[in-house]
C-alpha cells in the first residue's frame, strides 16, 4: 500500500463590502486550476505549520489559523494517495509577492463567484464546509 502523500493549507476569508464572505483563489499555471493555496509538507512540519507556510508562499499573506474545516484525499497527479487538511484563516499582515511557474495570480472572491471559479468539486466541498458561509452569503 502507498504511503499517503501529507498536505495542508488554507481558506482565507474576509468580509467584503456588503458584509459577505470573500475567499482567496490562486491559479496554478501547470495545472491550469483555481484552488485554494495548499503544498505538501517539509521534514517535521506539523499540517498546522504546512498549511500557514504554504498560504504564506502562494500568496503573500501571513494568516491566523481558525477552526480545521473538512479534509479531502485523491490520488495525486502520480497516482499516489493525498490528504489534504484545511484551515480557515484570517490575514494578520501581507507580503507582496512575485508570481512564479507555481501560483501566478491570487485573488479575492465572493463565496458564490468562488465557488463557481473553483475547479475541483472537492474544492467546492471545502468551501461549503467554511463555518457559516451559507448564511454570510
Amino acid at each position: 500500500m502507498a504511503k499517503i502523500v501529507r498536505a495542508a493549507g488554507g481558506v482565507v476569508w474576509r468580509r467584503g463590502d456588503d458584509g459577505g464572505v470573500e475567499v482567496v483563489l490562486v491559479h496554478r499555471p501547470a495545472y491550469d486550476d483555481w484552488t485554494f493555496p495548499k503544498g505538501k509538507h517539509e521534514d517535521d512540519e506539523t499540517d498546522e505549520e504546512t498549511a500557514r507556510r504554504e498560504v504564506f508562499e502562494e500568496t503573500g499573506l501571513s494568516c491566523r489559523l481558525g477552526s480545521e474545516l473538512e479534509s479531502i484525499e485523491y490520488l495525486d497527479g502520480r497516482g499516489r494517495p493525498k490528504r489534504v487538511r484545511y484551515w480557515a484563516m484570517t490575514v494578520e499582515s501581507s507580503t507582496p509577492r512575485t508570481p512564479d511557474d507555481e501560483v501566478d495570480e491570487s485573488r479575492w472572491l465572493p463565496a458564490d463567484d468562488a465557488e463557481a471559479a473553483l475547479t475541483y468539486e472537492r474544492d467546492r466541498s471545502v468551501l461549503r464546509s467554511l463555518p457559516g458561509v451559507v448564511e454570510m452569503r
